[in-house]
């Protein structure tokens, strides 16, 4: 059900409240942070340990501090002028006069604010690294965007990505589950951070030419159109080469060999980054890494689900 009410910057009618929350908080983009927390569960399901009210806490959690880190770096892209209407990455729901700027970051605080209440309460029942990892990852959310730190003006957008959409929260999902660390989980969360941060690296060069004109330093304006296109290359050999190593030594079972399927996915990806730089055909790319994050993290969940099974 919409409201009919025009919409102040474009045609057609004005979604509702709640489509227009779903659109602003990016909802597709919070299998970034499921994927890692479902893989953690498969990995500790594979040791023998499965707590599915934690998981349940640990999911919604995590989502909601995906959505909170969404909500706010659209507020400070938005104040900041690297984004404007015709950019193509954010959600355009302040750009599009559906919510103020205002609106967003108050939708961000909030979102914050629960996944942080749900992280206190994985803190009783878990122990104190939930939080030891649970505040910086907050932190990291609110501040790749925001000032003083703005860490995705200054070049550490992938590592920040890699690091918190890796093995901190892949770790994490593993303690809530068996409240221990293990170093198969670690090992799991490295190419799944890897390809998390192939999708920021993606979405980065896509906006190359907008970053440089405001002044926006990525890896991608340092390194230029080239370079950035090789570093997405070295991004998805890299997932794919730490899998191989893991199976070797017999870290990861092989099974997670499977995710091996995907290289078409990824080829395809590669393919538009290098032949294209108009950044709607580049926005195809993102897509692909968007897709190729969730069906290599979905295999390696499968690959753990499978060993879990043929061990019981």
């Amino acid at each position: 059900m919409t409201d009919a009410t025009a919409i102040p910057h474009g045609g057609g009618t004005r979604p509702s409240t709640f489509a227009t929350w779903i659109q602003a908080i990016r909802a597709p983009s919070l299998s970034a942070a499921a994927i890692p927390v479902l893989l953690g569960m498969a990995v500790a399901a594979r040791d023998g340990f499965f707590a599915p009210g934690r998981l349940v806490l640990a999911l919604i959690g995590a989502m909601a501090i995906q959505a909170g880190t969404n909500l706010i770096n659209d507020y400070y892209d938005f104040k900041s002028g690297a984004d404007s209407e015709q950019s193509l990455g954010p959600s355009m729901v302040i750009q599009r006069g559906l919510l103020t700027p205002e609106q967003v970051w108050r939708g961000g605080v909030v979102a914050f604010a629960f996944g942080a209440l749900l992280g206190l309460v994985l803190v009783y029942l878990c122990g104190w690294p939930i939080l030891a990892l649970g505040i910086p990852s907050v932190a990291a959310g609110y501040f790749y965007t925001a000032s003083p730190v703005s860490l995705g003006y200054v070049a550490l957008g992938e590592l920040t990505v890699f690091i918190f959409m890796g093995p901190v929260i892949v770790m994490g999902a593993y303690y809530v589950m068996a409240l221990q660390f293990s170093a198969a989980a670690l090992w799991a969360s490295i190419p799944l951070g890897f390809m998390v941060a192939g999708i920021l690296h993606a979405n980065n060069i896509r906006d190359i030419d907008t970053d440089l004109h405001h002044g926006k330093r990525t890896l991608a304006t340092i390194l230029g159109r080239t370079g950035a296109r090789y570093e997405l290359a070295a991004l998805d050999a890299l997932a794919y080469a730490s899998v191989i190593v893991a199976v070797l030594t017999r870290t990861l079972p092989g099974t997670a060999l499977a995710v091996f399927i995907t290289i078409p996915r990824a080829l395809d990806q590669l393919r538009i980054v290098f032949r294209e730089t108009e950044p709607k055909k580049l926005n195809l790319a993102l897509f692909r890494s968007v897709q190729l994050h969730m069906e290599f993290g979905l295999l390696m969940i499968v690959a753990f689900l499978i060993a879990a099974f043929m061990r019981w």
